[in-house]
Formats: structure tokens, sequence, C-alpha cells
């Protein structure tokens, strides 16, 4: 291997460029026709790979000759000294390794140990210099837009991975400042990054934010931001868009940060604090997750340029994955972000097909015009598992339950615990379970999943329709009564239907009312729906942000409250002592459980089908989520 520069040509070449003017004769049209031929010669006088080198007189190289070094006035002389300047320069820009072009040489012959070596003939300090300038520009080629080389960087992205999508794609899901919790996330792990997010094997990690900092007194969290980190525009992720991003979001937690956060300061580029107005323990878990988008950031340049509107017609991020085309009911394309910190996502373009009937999704995928679907239960998941070269995967994203929104409104019979309490004994979940999942769900007591910090272990209702019956003749219902409409999202209403044929049996008439996914969840988070409702959301955050949402008065999805819930969930947010704190959220759950506030469906299995081009699909890389994910990691055969 070479271990020195070489200082100047052979003494038997330097001749005057004026004296080579013929082209055929010129030193470039000879190093062209003797390259191959050269090679094979000098290859020859070479030591065998792995076998330490002997001096130079062993190998038959010449001493260096005293005129070996460039003269003044010799213009091919001063010409290599400025080749090798440059050269020398450019190592230096690469971790200040000044041999860095030269050092190569040895590995691109396949060599590990040539020992030292002088380039002794032309050919050879020709093929230096080659060998030198192409390792230096493929380093410059591959280098991050911001001068950081992502971890685990790929040659190039390539391939095109397509999913059959369940639910209509909307605009306001690719502007995280409108984002509610769960399925949008789908489309912004993809375009976008957060400060902090969940990661495999990690709820909260860095990401556009290299490290964060919590004030021992719970008041104050500081974040310095990765350097050379760029929007896909080329704009710099600076401290003064993190400001923008969180006071522009405007989700269904907007008004729950208004409250706490006092400030955003700007500390300097690439350092912004939070201060609030009192300690908060769930801070990081609104900010740092799922839980809301206020923690991902856009560009405030581009983002004040075209506009609310402009913006979720072409959305900048700075997430693995560009925006390329939306189609409306059709599809959504997105194209590899090579500059992305983390590496360069392995699969050149994501499609995003929208198909909202189960069968005629999972048909796409055995005709391999998909390679994942999303959302595929009872009989057609039965037939993933029977076909060769698919496979059925399970994901656990969130609890499902039943909301009873009339229950704080005394002139509503749910009002009345008994007959909440009746409809819990009306549902058989485990026939429910082995229909639509396969058995697969989880049979639960409460609307918190079990993977959540602070869970309190609710034990599920009994399937028990005769004493449903008696518990509504208690109630002054011995005949059942008319309970109105029964709100659901359009894709999982086959289920809602087994429910209220469930809740028919013992006497509780109701009227489906299915709607398409971002009208459900828009009048979700607006509480128009009245009688049952029966909801999910992705799972993030832990049980205290879920009862804050579900079952405090003025949460997010919460139609009312009781107060000595309330007065409890006020205690733990100002202890600070965990496992205080836990004592207090366990309580709540307890008392959420004892008067049937809610209805638990189960721990639902997601079911999703896979093709045979699919390596990696993402799908269970991430903690407690549905869909496929990092996208950076999704990967196809072969590529």
């Amino acid at each position: 291997m070479v271990r020195e520069e070489v200082q100047g040509p052979h003494p038997g070449w330097q001749r005057r460029l004026r004296q080579r003017r013929h082209a055929d004769r010129s030193v470039r049209g000879r190093r062209r026709r003797l390259r191959l031929r050269e090679l094979r010669r000098h290859r020859r006088a070479l030591p065998r790979a792995g076998r330490r080198a002997g001096s130079e007189a062993a190998r038959g190289d010449p001493a260096p000759h005293p005129a070996a070094h460039p003269r003044q006035g010799d213009d091919r002389a001063d010409l290599a000294e400025r080749r090798a300047g440059r050269l020398r320069a450019a190592g230096r820009g690469i971790g200040d390794r000044a041999h860095l072009g030269l050092r190569v040489l040895g590995a691109v012959r396949g060599r590990q140990a040539q020992g030292q070596m002088r380039a002794s003939h032309p050919m050879t300090y020709a093929r230096c210099i080659f060998a030198s300038l192409v390792v230096v520009a493929v380093l410059a080629l591959r280098a991050t837009p911001g001068g950081a080389a992502p971890e685990g960087r790929a040659d190039a992205s390539a391939g095109t991975m397509t999913w059959g999508v369940h639910t209509t794609l909307v605009p306001s899901w690719f502007d995280p400042a409108e984002t509610i919790q769960g399925t949008p996330f789908m489309v912004l792990l993809a375009t976008h990054d957060a400060l902090v997010k969940p990661m495999p094997g990690r709820n909260m990690a860095p990401s556009l934010a290299e490290s964060w900092s919590a004030s021992a007194d719970g008041l104050t969290y500081e974040f310095v931001l990765r350097k050379g980190v760029k929007f896909h525009n080329g704009e710099p992720v600076t401290a003064d868009d993190v400001k923008f991003s969180f006071e522009r979001y405007r989700g269904i937690f907007a008004k729950t940060f208004k409250e706490r956060v006092a400030a955003v300061e700007i500390l300097d580029l690439d350092r912004v604090r939070f201060r609030l107005k009192q300690p908060w323990p769930d801070f990081m878990t609104f900010y740092g997750t799922r839980t809301t988008g206020a923690g991902w950031i856009v560009p405030k340049k581009y983002v004040e340029k075209v506009g609310d509107d402009g913006y979720k017609k072409a959305p900048i991020g700075a997430g693995p994955y560009r925006f390329v085309s939306f189609t409306p009911g059709v599809e959504l394309v997105l194209e590899a972000f090579e500059g992305y910190w983390r590496k360069v996502p392995s699969v050149k373009r994501l499609v995003f097909r929208v198909i909202p009937d189960h069968a005629t999704r999972l048909a796409a995928l055995k005709r391999g015009d998909v390679d994942i679907v999303y959302l595929i239960s009872g009989e057609l998941a039965g037939e993933v598992k029977r076909t060769q070269g698919l496979t059925l995967k399970a994901a656990f994203p969130s609890n499902h339950w039943l909301i009873f929104a009339d229950q704080f409104d005394p002139k509503s019979p749910w009002h009345d615990k008994r007959v909440r309490l009746a409809a819990n004994l009306a549902l058989d979940r485990a026939t429910l379970n082995e229909a639509a999942t396969l058995g697969l769900s989880k049979i639960t007591g409460s609307i918190i999943p079990s993977s959540f910090d602070f869970y309190w272990p609710a034990p599920p209702y009994p399937h028990d329709p005769t004493r449903a019956r008696r518990l509504l003749a208690e109630a002054g219902y011995p005949n059942g009564f008319d309970a109105g409409e029964f709100f659901c999202d359009l894709q999982v209403c086959s289920w809602g239907e087994a429910m209220l044929t469930d809740l028919k049996a013992v006497g509780i008439g109701l009227k489906l009312r299915p709607l398409e996914r971002a009208t459900f969840f828009k009048g979700v988070a607006e509480k128009r729906y009245k009688n049952l409702v029966y909801l999910f959301i992705g799972a993030s955050g832990n049980a205290a942000t879920w009862l804050e949402s579900l079952a405090v008065t003025g949460g997010a999805y919460a139609y009312g409250g009781y107060p000595d819930i309330d007065g409890l969930f006020r205690e733990q947010a100002a202890e600070l002592d965990r496992s205080k704190r836990e004592m207090i959220l366990h309580r709540i759950q307890q008392l959420v459980y004892e008067r049937a506030m809610f209805a638990p469906v189960w721990d639902f299995a997601f079911l999703h089908g896979v093709g045979p081009r699919v390596e990696e699909s993402g799908l269970g890389l991430l903690g407690a989520w549905g869909f496929s994910g990092p996208y950076e990691d999704v990967k196809l055969k072969g590529k």
C-alpha cells in the first residue's frame, strides 16, 4: 500500500511539454493505450495480498533519483506538483488525512498490506493520481448536504414499494400542524421529522434534536439541534423553524400547550428552550411522541411564502421521503430524499394507493399490483395465511372502545350507570375477535393500552346478556329502548354491525351510521356525535395523556367529566414523585371502570398482508404502531 506522497515524476520522463505536441505521442495518449498492459506488469511486481513487502531494492525498485523532485521552470513538474497539492488539500478536507487519496490504492487492487512503495514508472504515477481523484470524488458525492455523512448510507435508493391503503388520504394529513393522533402519521413519518420521536426500541429517541434536557424544577426543556440537517428544499433546519412549528400547531391538543407553555425561546441557531408555566411531567409525552404534531418541524420561510393551503398542496419537510404528487382518492407518491440525515432510504419511491374495499385490496396483493395491504380481517385474513408467497402480519396499534356520549346528560338513558354496564355485558367480544381478527386481538377491560406507563389492568367485562336485561329492567327499561345512532369509521363498521346485533339482543336498538375516516374523526374532535361512538386512536402517550383526552372535563375527546376524577387528575399532574403519581392514576382508572364510563372492546390486532417482493415491511418495528415505519428502513428483496 502506498505510504508516502509521490513527490515528482521519474527523471527518465521529464521532458518539456513543447517536445510532445503531437496528439498520438502525448503522455495522455500513451496512458490510454498502455493502461491495461502497464497495470498487468505493475501488479506482477507487487507481493501477494497479506504479505509484508520487502525493501525497495528487493522489489527491484530503483533508488530515488536526485532529480526526482520538481524543478523550477519545468511545466510538467509544476503541473504535477499543483495536482499533488490539490490532492493533499482534498485529503485534509476529509478527516485531515493528507494521504487519503494514495493510501486507498492498495485497497483498490484488493490488497491489504503491500508495504511502502514509491512510484518509479510514469504509469504507476498516473494510476496513483487517477485512483486518488476517483476516491476523493466518490467521497465528495456521498457526503450529505449538511456535511455530515448519514450512518448506514446506502449507495442509492432503488425500486418502488406500493401500499394498498384502507382509507382515503386527505391533504390535512400532510401538515403536522393539523394532525390528530394515529392514522395521519402513516404519511407524516415519511415526509416529516421531529425533534424527538419514537424509533425502534425507544419510545422517545433524538432525531432532529441531537439531545435534550430538563431542569430540576421541571419548568424548562432545552433542545440542541442536529447540525447540518436540511429540509427537502435545501433550507437548513433551525431553532426558528422549531419555534414557528410549535406556535403554528392547531391540532386537538393546541389548547393544552397554550395553557401550560409560557414561552419558546431561541437561544441560538441550533438551541431552543421551552419554558412552562408550572411543572408538567407529560410535556415530552405530548411533544416527543406521535401524540401531537407540535414537535414535527416545517420550514418557516417556505410556509410563510406559500401559505397553509399552498403547503398542503406541496408539503416540504425534513423526513426521509419528499412529496412528488397526490391524486385525491387515488394515490400519494413520495420519492427518497437522499440527503436525509439518518440514512439514505433503501427504496426509491413509495406509493400509497387508496383501495377502500377489503376484497379488492387483497386481490391487488395477490396480483402483485401492491406489496403491502393494510387492514385485512375475517375470512380474507385466513386467505392471506393460506396463499403461498403472502405473509399475514399483526400489529397492535391501539385499543378500541365505545363512548357513551350522552352519559353526562341527565335526560339520557346512558346517564344511568346500570344501562352502560348492561351494554358492556351484552357484547360478545370473544366471538367478535374470532370472526374479525382470527382470535389475535386481546380482550381488555380498559381503554388504556397495556404497553403504556401507569396502566392499570382492568378485568374484561364478561358476556352476560341475562344480567344485562335485568340491569335494563332495574333502570326502568324492561322492554329495552331506542338508543339512536351508532357512529363509526367506515372501515370498522362491519364489527360495529356485530356489536349492534349483540345490543339489540338485550333490548338496546341502534342504527348504524358509517362515516369516511377524515369526516368521522373531525366530528369526534368537534364532539358532534350523540349516543354511541365506536372510537380508536393511535397508541401514543401514557395513561395520563389518554385519561386527560377521554375522561377529564374539557379533554379533547371527552363529552364531560366527574368532579372527583378531575380533582385526582389535577393532583397527579403536579406530582413529580413517579410512584405517588402512579397510585393516583391507577385510582382514576379504577373509577372509570367501576362507573362503566366506556365499553372497552379489545386491544386490536391490526392485520396486514405482505407480498413476496418485500424484505422489510417496517410493520412492528415501532412500538404500538399499526403501519410501516420507519420508512427509511423498509426494503425490497434484492435491492
